[in-house]
């Protein structure tokens, strides 16, 4: 067989060819001598057109793009307007622990995201150690006075992790005595920090966080500051143990100093039933401006989870095996806070 030959598909050449190339003849008909060749014009197959990249294009005749702000506003207004109907109606969930994940997304997280991005500025690092699925324990840090370093966290998981997962926090018995506090933590999916809430919660594939200092971590004076106290006796380790889902080590940077904490009046704070009563170079000499936190710059780190699946279950009543997670837990903190700091430029900055 003979090599065939390639025709390149070239406009030039191609116009040149059909030039060249002599008109065919009418089937049944034939032309005469002397007379001139009528070249008829190539009609466009059906549902093609034909190429027009010499022709200008005017500006009216480009295709308008839709305008983004009155669609977004209009998207908007209606599903605020959908929202209010479900809330009026009492059409939407409400879990066994009476999380409100729709009233989470739409109202609280959009009051607590200004304060996130522009006024603390968090800066999120290896929020790639999350799982996508599936239950896991974030354990990390407490500083601050107030608990704002667990609504940061939230707020930095949610908006950073890719599949925009929720963290389920776990409270102090105090959170849950205080009239409105209580029913917002409820709705924002916080439980009350026992093992069987945690468990459950962990089986059931929800991201869970935990703060094992408690009022000793966010209690302490300014002078021991980014210094982790203790961890307890090890409950959420048992809990991770038997649930068999990953513990993430979580340090917080930035909070310790927005209420730095130079006295304690324990006197008053036992009238008032608090574990402590503050009291900061602003608060309480300035009133309710002292209650103001100071604008520093946060970093929140996530570290390598530690596996769990691998224990046998009767490890959860191993205590020895406890207290060396525990430790290890508490040592990647302290040691990931460590360097944190060595890398911060500035507290405010």
């Amino acid at each position: 067989m003979a090599d065939a030959k390639v025709i390149p598909f070239d406009d030039d050449r191609s116009r040149g060819a059909a030039a060249q190339r002599p008109a065919r003849r009418r089937a049944g008909g034939s032309r005469r001598k002397g007379e001139p060749v009528v070249v008829r014009e190539v009609q466009p197959m059906p549902g093609r057109t034909l190429p027009q990249d010499d022709v200008p294009v005017t500006q009216e005749e480009q295709p308008r793009k839709p305008q983004q702000g009155g669609t977004s506003l209009e998207q908007r207004i209606a599903g605020g307007l959908s929202f209010l109907r479900r809330r009026l109606t009492g059409d939407y969930e409400v879990d066994e622990f009476g999380y409100d994940q729709e009233l989470t997304d739409q109202v609280l997280m959009s009051l607590i995201r200004p304060v996130y991005e522009k006024y603390f500025r968090v800066e999120v690092k290896g929020v790639e150690n999350i799982p996508s699925d599936g239950g896991a324990l974030i354990v990390a840090n407490h500083s601050g006075t107030l608990p704002l370093d667990g609504l940061m966290m939230q707020v930095a998981v949610h908006d950073n992790h890719p599949a925009n997962r929720h963290l389920r926090l776990l409270a102090a018995d105090l959170v849950f005595m205080l009239p409105v506090v209580n029913e917002l933590a409820r709705k924002a999916g916080h439980t009350l920090a026992c093992s069987e809430d945690a468990e459950r919660l962990l089986e059931r594939g929800e991201l869970v966080g935990v703060m094992p200092e408690g009022f000793k971590g966010i209690g302490k004076p300014f002078s021991e500051r980014y210094k982790l106290q203790r961890f307890g006796r090890g409950g959420f380790v048992s809990t991770a143990l038997r649930a068999g889902t990953p513990i993430i080590p979580c340090s917080i940077v930035g909070a310790e100093e927005i209420y730095p904490m130079i006295g304690n009046a324990k006197t008053l704070a036992r009238l008032l039933g608090f574990p402590y009563f503050p009291i900061t170079p602003t608060f309480p000499w300035l009133g309710p401006l002292g209650a103001v936190p100071l604008p520093t710059k946060w970093t929140i780190q996530f570290g390598e989870p530690i596996r769990t699946d691998g224990y046998p279950p009767e490890a959860a009543d191993d205590p020895m095996l406890m207290f060396n997670l525990t430790d290890q837990v508490r040592e990647q903190i302290q040691h990931t806070l460590y360097k944190l700091l060595v890398q911060r430029r500035s507290v405010f900055f």
